[in-house]
């Protein structure tokens, strides 16, 4: 599904202020706050019935929320062990059949770890069980985005050039970009000249229709040598969001910006005035 709305801004996960830890609260919430999007979180399992799923589906239609999900933490696409690799595998497909109830169209997940392989063999074991994955939900009819996320670490698979190539190898995979991740990875990646190199680096290997359907994570960020520490939120990183908000609208990239900071609505709102300002 590609955004007429061009770029939306969201939270992940239900807002801290909502009235109900519920997801319908949650969308409610968001529309509230005059947001338009949300990421149902499934971090520590998919623990939603189709039945509160078709309930969510009409909330968020009829207050006109976009919706995508993360699928849980505990997956590892190249896992040694086959029974762990199964089970990565069914997480996501779960993720993908609960988020296709509720009208969702990205699954966001972390792929995997090198654990001691050499990077080229890991791509190899993670194109292989994308495209296992890809193929049962296509043949059952689910049809939602399977998106591996850039990560922060060292140790995870997931590199910017890692999620591109299996975005253009695979059908039905596209990028879950989180620019603080890669920020943090890097060292770098933290000014407008660089997020615009980002932009059309994913325009050249994916073409115009990958900016037109983004799905991008983003928080403030603590980080040590080239790895990950913790969320923060904006105002206390370094991370120069007002630039990359400058590149995404000079690019007229589409979809949706999910806040990840642990003040989570309010860093959202904090990205869209700044946005709508530019």
């Amino acid at each position: 599904m590609t955004s007429k709305e061009g770029l939306l801004f969201g939270t992940a996960g239900i807002p801290n202020s909502s009235k109900a830890l519920t997801t319908q609260s949650g969308i409610e919430r968001i529309y509230e706050l005059e947001l338009g999007c949300m990421e149902v979180e499934f971090v520590k399992g998919v623990n939603m019935t189709p039945p509160t799923a078709r309930d969510v589906g009409n909330v968020a239609a009829k207050r006109a929320i976009r919706l995508s999900a993360h699928a849980p933490y505990f997956i590892n696409l190249n896992a040694q062990e086959l029974e762990k690799m199964a089970a990565s595998q069914e997480r996501i497909i779960q993720t993908a059949r609960i988020t296709s109830v509720f009208g969702g169209d990205s699954v966001v997940f972390h792929p995997a770890f090198y654990l001691k392989d050499k990077p080229s063999k890991v791509y190899a074991t993670v194109k292989k069980n994308l495209e296992q994955i890809v193929t049962k939900l296509r043949a059952e009819g689910t049809r939602v985005w399977i998106r591996p996320e850039v990560m922060g670490r060292g140790s995870q698979f997931g590199t910017l050039d890692e999620v591109l190539q299996l975005s253009a190898e695979v059908d039905g995979v596209a990028p879950a970009l989180d620019f603080a991740h890669w920020h943090a990875r890097t060292g770098k990646a933290n000014s407008y000249n660089e997020f615009m190199a980002i932009l059309k680096k994913i325009e050249n290997k994916l073409g115009r229709k990958a900016l037109d359907n983004m799905h991008i994570h983003l928080s403030g960020i603590s980080y040590g040598p080239k790895r990950e520490n913790k969320h923060v939120d904006l105002p206390e990183s370094d991370f120069k969001y007002e630039e990359l908000l400058r590149a995404l609208k000079d690019y007229k990239v589409a979809g949706a910006l999910i806040c990840e900071s642990p003040n989570l609505e309010k860093d959202a709102q904090l990205l869209q005035q700044t946005y709508r300002k530019l």
